[in-house]
């Protein structure tokens, strides 16, 4: 007997119900790029239609993509002040943490996801803790964890490290549960290349590195299997 997989396809009601993908407005997250000031509203040449703004400007932001039914934003900060530590990504007062916590006291129900990295807040602008002249893995865990529990006592539903740095996932997750943000979620981006399309974005975030490249850290663009091992 003939297999017909065809009588799944034969109408537009069948496909429709048979679909294994759909994308819809539950799918959408809205990025948005958040500095110090107010009443900020600073264009990025590189993003036409996006821009920098400041936290009361977020927050009228994010009151307008909660109604259009977009359940999430994720926030990505600019420090007014940049060392080689990365200081204000996990300082109580910083941009990152007082956005969350704007944005939850006029909007609790929608969800907020901070990326966590340290490039827009080192003077050097790389995703780490420089020792000797390069990016040092377990010495970024400890900060990029700092950042992570700053993030989530700010209010944050969601963290979203993109650093690259070998077992940060973990260090993570191990600093939530040791300090009680059990339900706070992590968000990876498990597979991140040292890619040019990140040249707008780079731009947005101020975060373009002083010296050198991101190659030792973020993926090599010619490696599919790498990318599974990766994730």
């Amino acid at each position: 007997m003939i297999t017909r997989p065809r009588r799944l396809r034969r109408n537009a009601t069948i496909r429709r119900m048979v679909r294994e993908t759909t994308l819809g407005v539950d799918d959408l997250v809205y990025p948005i790029f958040v500095k110090h000031g107010t009443g900020e509203r600073e264009p990025i040449a590189s993003m036409v239609g996006h821009y920098r703004v400041s936290v009361d400007e977020l927050v009228k932001e994010a009151e307008e993509v909660w109604s259009l039914g977009i359940p999430a934003m994720i926030l990505f900060g600019i420090p007014q002040r940049k060392d080689e530590m990365g200081r204000e990504a996990y300082a109580p007062d910083g941009i990152v943490q007082r956005a969350v916590a704007a944005v939850k006291e006029r909007i609790p129900e929608l969800v907020l996801i901070t990326d966590v990295c340290l490039c827009q807040y080192t003077d050097h602008g790389h995703c780490g803790i420089i020792k000797h002249g390069q990016v040092d893995n377990d010495a970024t865990l400890e900060v990029l964890a700092r950042v992570a529990l700053s993030h989530a006592a700010a209010g944050a539903d969601l963290v979203a490290p993109s650093d690259m740095m070998d077992g940060r996932v973990k260090a993570i997750r191990e600093a939530l549960e040791s300090e009680g943000f059990k339900d706070t979620g992590i968000l990876a981006y498990a597979v991140k290349y040292a890619s040019s399309f990140y040249g707008p974005f780079r731009e947005a975030a101020e975060s373009a590195p002083m010296f050198g490249d991101r190659k030792s850290y973020q993926m090599e663009t010619a490696n599919a299997r790498e990318a599974l091992k990766e994730a």
